[in-house]
């Protein structure tokens, strides 16, 4: 049987003001992750402090607070074999100046500070982040019909 793991991903609000949502989620379908989580959100400051808690001791804590809470963010749980890992892969170095090109960064990240997503980087973070910010009713479990022609 195959292990299925999900992922937590967040459009930040730099990539909604820009219009990339649709651009952003068709690089993890086209990639044959399946969606299982979706929503457009206003971020309580109490969500990101607590989301960004490892960072609490950083220079940076602040700002990043100040800037996830600063307009609507599209938080996803997406599903597949070794999404966490291809996620990160897809999304590219946090840097964009660095980033590879094809990746979301490489393509349209301009500045570290406005790099427009967040993805899990482990699956230990990713379970904590989807508990974080997705109730377990949220989620739908299903297969697409495309499953059968990605894996064996």
């Amino acid at each position: 049987m195959q292990v299925v793991e999900r992922t937590f991903i967040a459009i930040k609000p730099d990539g909604v003001q820009r219009g990339l949502i649709g651009e952003i989620i068709k690089r993890f379908e086209v990639k044959g992750f399946t969606l299982v989580g979706l929503k457009l959100l206003n971020v309580s400051r109490e969500l990101a402090e607590e989301h960004y808690s490892v960072h609490r001791e950083r220079p940076f804590f602040a700002g990043l607070v100040e800037f996830i809470t600063s307009g609507p963010v599209v938080a996803m749980v997406w599903e597949g074999d070794g999404v966490v890992a291809s996620a990160r892969q897809i999304i590219g170095a946090t840097n964009p100046l660095t980033a590879n090109p094809g990746t979301i960064r490489g393509d349209f990240g301009v500045n570290i500070g406005r790099n427009l997503i967040h993805g899990s980087d482990a699956v230990e973070t990713a379970q904590r982040e989807i508990a974080l910010w997705f109730k377990d009713e949220e989620l739908v479990n299903w297969s697409p019909t495309i499953s059968k022609w990605l894996y064996e």
